[in-house]
């Protein structure tokens, strides 16, 4: 998901794909334990997303408060 994408997002939608990251990244780990992982970069991905995320959300956060 690209940063422009999630700025069009309201905060309930940005916590909401947040929740679902983060969760599908549980599962994707949980996963890799014991077994092969058919694309393993999409750990990466999924965390980069977390990123993006977090830091749009803070963002708004932050203008929420001026």
């Amino acid at each position: 998901m690209q940063a422009s994408e999630i700025r069009e997002l309201s905060r309930e939608e940005i916590d909401e794909e947040l929740e679902r990251t983060q969760e599908e990244l549980f599962n994707l780990r949980f996963r890799a334990s014991y077994e092969e992982l058919e694309n393993p970069s999409l750990i990466r991905e999924l965390r980069r997303n977390i990123a993006r995320l977090m830091t749009i959300r803070g963002e708004a956060a932050g203008a929420d408060d001026e």
